[in-house]
């Protein structure tokens, strides 16, 4: 049951990143500044003295490599969807079917018990 859970909540973590990352650095949600004209940006640009790094990360080359990102998280999530059932045999398989097995003195060899 954990298993699925973890894989659950990693497509939900995949869909919400890529929904962020493809969308900000276009749109101006709740009434927020511009992508290059965000309050901590611009006080980085003036506290480094690199005014070019406001330009820089305002250019459509950074908001599309940003874009390109977010649709990476929509394709991993949509993978994981596609692959539910094995990822979540493949995390079976790793974790111990016995909670006393995974006990760190069960781990030792037998003649060291």
């Amino acid at each position: 049951m954990s298993a699925k859970l973890t894989v659950i909540f990693y497509i939900i973590l995949c869909l919400e990143a890529g929904l962020v990352l493809t969308f900000l650095p276009w749109a101006h949600p709740f009434g927020l500044a511009d992508w290059g004209d965000n309050f901590f940006l611009v006080y980085l640009a003036h506290k480094t003295g690199l005014p070019g790094l406001q330009h820089a990360i305002a250019s459509g080359w950074v908001r599309g490599a940003v874009t390109g990102i977010g649709l990476l998280n929509f394709a991993m999530a949509f993978w994981e969807i596609a692959h539910f059932r094995q990822t979540v045999r493949a995390l079976n398989a790793q974790t111990p079917a016995n909670a006393a097995d995974a006990h760190p003195a069960n781990q030792l060899p037998d003649h060291e018990r």
